[in-house]
């Protein structure tokens, strides 16, 4: 179990209040990359960067150079994302406190 504290704000609220805590990792090589909080349903196809809780995210996997994305902001907020290549990424919900 992760000890990481959720946030609760107007956008987790504007998603209906539903959110889970997601282990990203890299699909080539499996290197962990962060903790990400995920609001609301539907895929991953973007990343705020509020929601990371890992300052030393990049754009690119540390372990095989792999590109995973890039960033941008997310116009319909205003807000700081990052938007993620297809099956650039895997993913795995995990428990927090």
């Amino acid at each position: 179990m992760v000890e990481i504290k959720l946030k609760s704000d107007k956008y987790k609220k504007a998603r209906g209040g539903y959110s889970r805590l997601l282990n990203i990792s890299c699909a080539k090589c499996g290197q962990h990359l962060c903790f990400y909080q995920k609001d609301g349903p539907g895929i991953l196809k973007r990343m705020y960067t509020d929601r990371i809780f890992d300052p030393t995210f990049t754009t690119t996997c540390q372990k095989c150079k792999q590109l995973l994305g890039v960033n941008y902001i997310y116009e319909k907020e205003n807000r700081p994302a990052f938007r993620l290549f297809i099956d650039a990424v895997s993913k795995k919900i995990v428990k927090s406190k």
